[in-house]
């Protein structure tokens, strides 16, 4: 079976699976780090909202500080 090849030209959304079957998070596009070097976040529930354009080193920074409890509990 063969692949369609992969097309980074347009955001994959994904959204995590504890924000409330969608409705109460973020959705990301990780897709686009290789290519581009940005993480596009947008609000899940606003299919055709605006889109902020993250870098991605500023992403991943983020990501570690929520891991690691930096920004307590929210």
């Amino acid at each position: 079976m063969e692949r369609a090849p992969r097309d980074d030209r347009f955001p994959r959304w994904f959204t995590s699976s504890y924000s409330n079957n969608g409705g109460d998070c973020v959705k990301v596009a990780a897709n686009l780090v290789a290519s581009r070097g940005v993480v596009p976040v947008s609000d899940s529930k606003s299919v055709d909202g605006p889109v902020l354009i993250v870098p991605a080193a500023a992403f991943s920074a983020f990501v570690s500080a929520v891991r690691t409890g930096t920004f307590g509990v929210v």
